[in-house]
C-alpha cells in the first residue's frame, strides 16, 4: 500500500473510526445500489413562461397524474383524481376553494390526507429513509414518517393511524399537513431537474424562474445563448445590454427588467423621445403576445426606445467587431453599408432597399459613425450602471454560473443547449479563440473558463476584457456552440424589404444531427460510453405541426425544445417537450398550451399532454446502473480496504 492510499485511508478512518462502522456504511450503501434509479427531468427553452415552468414543475411532466392513476386505478372516480391532482400542484389555493364548498370538511380531510399519505408512499420507495427525511418538514418530520410506514390494513396499528389522523384534524393543523404533505410529494416526484438552456427572454417571469431555482433542490443547467446574453449584460458587456433590452421591447415584456431586477428604462424613454420624436419607428412596433394590452401612445413610446436601443446596439456590437477581427464578423458592421441619400443597404456587393432610413446618431455630419454621441453615451452609462447594481440580477447569475456549464454528461446522456461545431463532412470543428484552436468537449470546457474569467476579480486584465466581450461572439459568432448559424439577421429583419436576406443558415451540426454515425462520433468525442447513450439539447423548436419528430439519428438525439415559449405557438403548433427519464426508461411528453394557474385551480385543468415512450429498459433500472452507482462501488471499494487496514493492524480502530 502506497503512501498516498495510506493518506487516504487515514483521512477515511475519521468518519467510520471503528470495523462496525465502516461495515455498516457498506450494507447501507449496498442497500441504496439496489433502490429504483431516481427520476430524471429535462425541460429546455423556457424563455420566461413562468407559469407553465411552474406548472410542469409542479405536475412532474405529468408524472404525478400518471402515479395517482396507477395508485387509485378504478377505486375513485376521475373527477377525483383530478381534484387530487391538483390539490397536490397548488395546495393552498385548492383548499380555499374546497372549503369554501364542502360542508363536510372533517370528512374530506380523512379521505384526502389518506390518498394523499398513499401518493407520497409510492413517490418515496425510491429512495432511502434518510433521503426522505431529509425531504420533510421539520414540523412535521415525525407523523409524516409514521403515517409513511404504517399501513391501515395492519390491524394492530389501524388505531394508531387513524388516531393520528384524527389528531392533526382536530387540533387544526389540517391545512398545513396537507400543504406540506403536497410538498413532499412535488419535491419526491423528481430526483434531478436538468434545465438545457434559455430561461431568459420573451416571456414575463425569467426572475421568477430564477427565484424558483434558487429554492429547487437537486438541478443543473446548460447555459444557452439567450443566459449567455443575460449573463453577459450582468459582466458589463454594454452589446449584450442593448441586446437585452432589444428583445424585452420587441416582445413588450419588460416585466423582467423593471420589477424583477430594477432596471431604470426612464433615461432610455427621454432619450427615444428626444431623438425619434417624428419618427413612427413602423419596423419596431413591438410583437403582442396573448393578454398583452397597450395603448396607441404607450406603443408609439414602446417602438422608439425599441429603435433607440437597437441603433446603439448595431454600435456596439460594430466596435467589439472591429476590436476583435479574428472572429471574421466585421462584415456584420452593417450600418457602414447604407446609402442614407439613395435609401439603399449594400450585402455582398448588392443594393438593397430600406424600409426607412433615419438615423440621426449615426450619420450627423456625413461618414457613417459608431462612436456614440454624447447623449447615447450618457444613456448607456446609466443603463449600464443600472445592470452593474442589481443585487438581484447578481444572485441569479451567480445562481446559474454555480449550478451549469456548456455541457453536462450524466447517466449515459450527453447534455447541452444548441451544438457542437461540425466540418461538413460531420468531423469536429476547429474553433479559434485568442489564437488557440479547441473543438468539441475541449471548446465546451475553454468556453466555459472563459465564461467564468469575466465574473472573478483575480482575472488578469486583458483576459477578462476578452471574455467580456466573448459573450458577443456567443450570442452571434458562426462558431458558437450557442448559436452556429452563418450570421445573426436582426439588421436585415428590420430594415430591409427583400426577405432573402433575412436567411440565416444553420452550422453543419443541424444539418446532420439525424446521422447515427455522426452522433457517435460527438459521443465518443466526450468520453459517453455505453449501448444506450443519448445526446439531448433543445435550441431549436421541433415543428410538430409539419410533422417533425423529435427523436433523431435513430434515437441517440432527443431535442425537447418544442417552444415553451407563446411566441413559437402557431410556429410549432404545440407549447414544448420534456422528457422524463425513470426506472424503466425513457418518455417523451408533449405539452399542449397551458391555459393559465387560474384555470388549473378554478378547473383542475391541466397541460394537456402526450407521451411518447422513446425506450424501455429490459430492467427495472437500479441506483447501481447509474453514474451515482459508480460513485457508490468506488466508496464500497475504500471501505473494504479500510476494513483490511484494520483488521490486519496497518490503522487502529479509533474506540472512544
Amino acid at each position: 500500500m502506497n503512501t498516498t492510499d495510506m493518506h487516504y485511508l487515514n483521512l477515511l478512518s475519521q468518519s467510520f473510526p471503528t470495523v462496525a462502522d465502516a461495515a455498516k456504511e457498506i450494507i447501507n450503501l449496498e442497500a441504496i445500489m439496489n433502490l429504483p434509479k431516481g427520476t430524471e427531468h429535462f425541460l429546455a427553452d423556457i424563455h420566461g413562461e413562468n407559469e407553465a415552468f411552474e406548472h410542469v414543475l409542479k405536475n412532474a411532466s405529468g408524472n404525478i397524474k400518471r402515479k395517482v392513476g396507477e395508485i387509485f386505478g378504478n377505486s375513485i372516480r376521475e373527477s377525483e383524481k383530478k381534484e387530487l391532482c391538483t390539490l397536490i400542484y397548488y395546495p393552498e389555493q385548492k383548499l380555499e376553494l374546497v372549503k369554501a364548498v364542502d360542508h363536510d370538511i372533517d370528512d374530506w380531510y380523512h379521505i384526502t390526507i389518506h390518498q394523499l399519505v398513499k401518493v407520497c408512499r409510492d413517490v418515496s420507495s425510491k429512495y432511502t429513509r434518510s433521503k426522505v427525511r431529509k425531504s420533510l418538514p421539520e414540523e412535521f418530520s415525525y407523523i409524516i414518517e409514521e403515517l409513511l410506514h404504517e399501513r391501515t390494513d395492519d390491524q394492530d396499528k389501524a388505531a394508531y393511524v387513524a388516531v393520528i389522523v384524527d389528531s392533526i384534524i382536530s387540533t387544526g393543523r389540517a391545512d398545513d399537513f396537507i400543504c406540506a404533505l403536497c410538498n413532499v410529494i412535488q419535491r419526491l416526484a423528481i430526483d434531478q431537474l436538468h434545465i438545457l438552456g434559455d430561461i431568459y427572454d420573451r416571456g414575463p417571469g425569467a426572475h421568477i424562474i430564477m427565484d424558483v431555482m434558487r429554492r429547487y433542490q437537486s438541478w443543473d443547467i446548460q447555459w444557452g445563448n439567450h443566459d449567455i446574453l443575460w449573463m453577459g449584460a450582468a459582466a458589463g458587456n454594454d452589446a449584450c445590454i442593448c441586446n437585452v433590452l432589444r428583445l424585452s421591447l420587441r416582445y413588450a415584456n419588460l416585466a423582467t427588467l423593471e420589477d424583477g431586477y430594477g432596471i431604470n428604462l426612464v433615461p432610455l424613454a427621454t432619450f427615444a423621445l428626444e431623438t425619434y420624436g417624428d419618427d413612427p419607428c413602423e419596423e419596431f412596433v413591438p410583437v403582442l403576445l396573448k393578454d398583452t394590452k397597450m395603448d396607441e401612445k404607450t406603443l408609439l413610446l414602446t417602438a422608439k426606445m425599441h429603435k433607440a436601443i437597437s441603433v446603439i446596439q448595431f454600435k456596439e456590437e460594430a466596435r467589439i467587431f472591429h476590436r476583435r477581427p479574428e472572429w471574421q464578423m466585421e462584415d456584420r458592421c452593417l450600418l457602414e453599408a447604407i446609402d442614407p441619400e439613395a435609401k439603399t443597404c449594400t450585402l455582398d456587393g448588392r443594393k438593397y432597399t430600406m424600409r426607412s432610413c433615419n438615423f440621426p446618431t449615426v450619420f450627423p455630419t456625413g461618414p457613417v459613425s459608431y462612436d456614440l454621441t454624447p447623449e447615447e453615451a450618457d444613456l448607456m452609462q446609466k443603463l449600464h450602471h443600472s445592470f452593474r447594481v442589481s443585487e438581484k440580477l447578481r444572485k441569479h447569475i451567480r445562481t446559474i454560473l454555480s449550478h451549469g456549464c456548456m455541457y453536462n454528461i450524466c447517466n449515459q446522456n450527453l447534455l447541452y443547449h444548441a451544438s457542437v461545431p461540425l466540418n461538413d463532412d460531420g468531423s469536429l470543428k476547429n474553433v479559434e479563440i485568442m489564437g488557440q484552436y479547441y473543438q468539441g468537449r475541449k471548446l465546451m470546457e475553454y468556453i466555459g473558463q472563459l465564461v467564468r474569467a469575466a465574473f472573478e476579480n483575480d482575472t488578469e486584465a486583458e483576459l477578462r476584457a476578452y471574455a467580456k466581450d466573448y459573450f458577443l461572439y456567443l450570442w452571434c459568432g458562426k462558431d458558437s456552440p450557442l448559436f452556429d448559424k452563418s450570421k445573426m439577421a436582426t439588421f436585415e429583419r428590420y430594415f430591409l424589404t427583400d426577405r432573402e436576406t433575412y436567411k440565416e443558415e444553420k452550422g453543419a451540426y443541424f444539418r446532420l444531427r439525424n446521422n447515427e454515425e455522426v452522433c457517435d462520433r460527438i459521443l465518443d468525442a466526450f468520453g459517453v460510453e455505453g449501448q444506450n447513450r443519448h445526446i439531448i439539447n433543445g435550441h431549436v423548436p421541433v415543428h410538430a405541426s409539419k410533422g417533425e419528430n423529435p427523436i433523431k439519428a435513430g434515437g441517440k438525439l432527443m431535442v425537447i425544445d418544442g417552444g415553451f415559449s407563446e411566441a413559437y405557438h402557431s410556429e410549432t403548433g404545440i407549447a414544448g417537450y420534456t422528457l422524463i427519464y425513470h426506472s424503466r426508461g425513457f418518455q417523451l411528453v408533449q405539452h399542449e398550451p397551458f391555459t393559465s394557474t387560474k384555470d388549473a385551480i378554478m378547473r383542475g385543468t391541466d397541460i394537456k399532454s402526450t407521451t411518447q415512450i422513446v425506450e424501455m429498459s429490459a430492467h427495472r433500472m437500479l441506483v447501481a446502473d447509474t453514474d451515482k452507482g459508480e460513485e457508490l462501488r468506488e466508496q464500497i471499494n475504500d471501505l473494504k480496504q479500510l476494513l483490511h487496514a484494520y483488521r490486519h493492524g496497518i490503522i487502529k480502530e479509533k474506540r472512544n
